[in-house]
């Protein structure tokens, strides 16, 4: 190419019309103004998007420390098993004139210590078991099913200090 189309491109525009147009060259001073101007318009949309993450940032942490609702907090856990109480047998009354043996065994929280009275339990025993029929104990689901009421009823007299119940004896008649 020759210096005279050289010139002419960077100083000279087509118009659609096929005229051309000057345009003045810029410096290269001016061209560093433009690109130091877009630096600091990049630098300062940087610096607000900065900004408005940090905001979040902190209003997500006031929300969890201050308002966030205390009762969504993780459940207790779940305590841990300590020393097994037996207690004696008794003989029950069912429906139909028969009669069940039943021998309890109570396992105690770790924190409830070694010394669980049984009165409750039994209590509890007599009463959801007495009068029910043979059929209706003599199928694993209705033993589970007595065993699993009995749990929850243990439960609730002790306070939660009793862990689980075990059926030692357990003989109809």
């Amino acid at each position: 190419m020759s210096e005279t189309t050289i010139e002419k491109s960077r100083t000279a525009r087509t118009l659609r019309d096929g005229k051309e147009a000057t345009v003045a060259d810029k410096t290269d001073a001016s061209a560093s103004k433009d690109e130091t101007a877009d630096v600091a318009k990049r630098g300062g949309k940087l610096k607000l998007i900065i900004a408005a993450v940090a905001v979040l940032a902190l209003l997500g942490g006031v929300y969890q420390f201050v308002l966030a609702p205390k009762g969504a907090k993780a459940a207790p856990p779940k305590p841990m098993p300590g020393a097994v109480v037996k207690l004696d047998s008794i003989t029950l009354n069912l429906a139909g004139g028969h009669f069940l043996k039943l021998g309890l065994s109570l396992q105690a929280t770790a924190d409830a210590g070694e010394d669980v009275p049984g009165a409750k339990a039994l209590d509890a025993a007599i009463e959801q078991l007495s009068g029910k029929s043979v059929t209706e104990l003599a199928s694993k689901t209705g033993r589970d099913k007595a065993k699993a009421a009995l749990v929850e009823t243990v439960s609730e007299l002790y306070e939660g200090k009793i862990y689980d119940v075990y059926f030692t004896d357990f003989v109809m008649q």
